[in-house]
């Protein structure tokens, strides 16, 4: 059954509620969602946008794409701009009795909206009073399948590191061969880039991989996911290369009772700052604060960073059908750091964990 409908009426209702004649998505994310068109961009290349009326909806695109645009967005017009999109999208007769176009802030270039400001001076251009993604955050029965298959890959391709990690291999060989299993095993790739950090550098939540040899000893970081199907999966473990040094067991034992806090919280209705809070404090109340700097988590589908978020300043509350990473950290500058990641389904009755490999390091 093809979900666009469904999620056109969604899309419409907001635009009905907030008094939007029309409305561009630029979001790759959202462009999938509402469409069904499949392709991505490329870096400072856009596949296409969305323009969605009250009436019409029309997938604009280059001679590239067409083709596929036909056959991925059936319900969609499908609009080949020779001379750009602005140019394209101008000459819409759909446009000419809106007035107002709404655009997505975040996802549109200030040289794009300038070009559509010079190809039609009489069209207001404002941003739209809502977030057109945010009937993504409640997942379908199909959306958590994807997501599932996206995990169980991800999870296979971090066994096998660990059946291969030793010191002596460099975190940019680990992490390209997590990306390689990733595809041998059926993604599209991976969903992020993968970070794997060792020793001082797992101290740096966002470490990139680098020449670095992984040595004895040390904490090894790795945060990965898959693609499948454009739906996003997001796993972080630590590994400890040898035998565990005291201040290795006590914050690898402070980061899982966090979590485990964080995740007997997951309920509809919780507030997601109530979640991140309980977490956070624990780490606190255990000396460790101000080596928590990041959000506990965040929702996960087609874009790997979506809502709910799970932070200090959350205004979301969990609702059935959210999938949402809970992933507490400490890092210690100089010395490594410890960071533990669960994918996690909010349901009626409270949450289900959706990872099958806890895959935690045992003492």
């Amino acid at each position: 059954m093809n979900p666009v409908p469904d999620r056109l009426k969604a899309l419409r209702a907001l635009m009905r509620g907030r008094n939007v004649p029309a409305l561009l998505l630029t979001s790759p994310a959202n462009r999938r969602y509402y469409s069904g068109f499949e392709a991505g961009d490329t870096p400072g290349e856009s596949s296409g946008a969305l323009l969605i009326t009250a009436r019409g909806q029309y997938l604009l695109t280059d001679s590239r794409y067409t083709e596929a645009a036909r056959t991925q967005a059936p319900l969609f017009q499908i609009v080949t701009c020779q001379g750009g999109l602005a140019r394209g999208l101008a000459a819409l007769p759909a446009l000419k009795k809106a007035g107002t176009l709404s655009l997505e802030p975040a996802y549109l270039s200030l040289a794009l909206r300038d070009e559509i400001k010079k190809a039609r001076p009489d069209l207001r251009l404002a941003p739209a009073p809502f977030e057109a993604g945010s009937p993504r955050a409640e997942k379908s029965p199909a959306e958590l399948g994807l997501v599932r298959k996206a995990l169980a890959i991800t999870e296979a391709a971090v066994s096998a590191l660990w059946e291969i990690l030793e010191p002596g291999l460099t975190e940019r060989e680990a992490a390209f061969f997590l990306e390689n299993e990733f595809r041998r095993l059926g993604a599209e790739g991976p969903a992020f880039e993968t970070i794997v950090a060792s020793g001082p550098n797992a101290a740096k939540p966002h470490a990139e991989p680098g020449r670095k040899k992984i040595r004895p000893g040390e904490t090894v970081i790795v945060d990965c996911g898959a693609r499948f199907k454009g739906y996003c999966a997001d796993i972080t473990r630590t590994k400890i290369t040898g035998r565990p040094k005291k201040w290795q067991r006590e914050i690898y034992a402070i980061v899982k009772e966090a979590q485990d806090r964080a995740l007997a919280l997951l309920a509809p209705g919780r507030p997601a700052a109530e979640v991140d809070r309980a977490a956070r404090e624990f780490i606190a109340a255990r000396g460790y604060g101000p080596y928590f700097g990041h959000s506990l988590g965040h929702g996960v589908g087609l874009f790997i960073h979506e809502a709910p978020r799970l932070s200090p300043r959350s205004r979301d509350e969990l609702r059935p059908g959210h999938i949402v990473t809970v992933e507490p950290g400490i890092y210690l500058p100089g010395r490594g750091g410890v960071r533990l990641e669960q994918l996690a389904l909010v349901t009626d009755q409270g949450a289900r964990i959706l990872n099958r490999n806890q895959d935690f390091y045992s003492f």
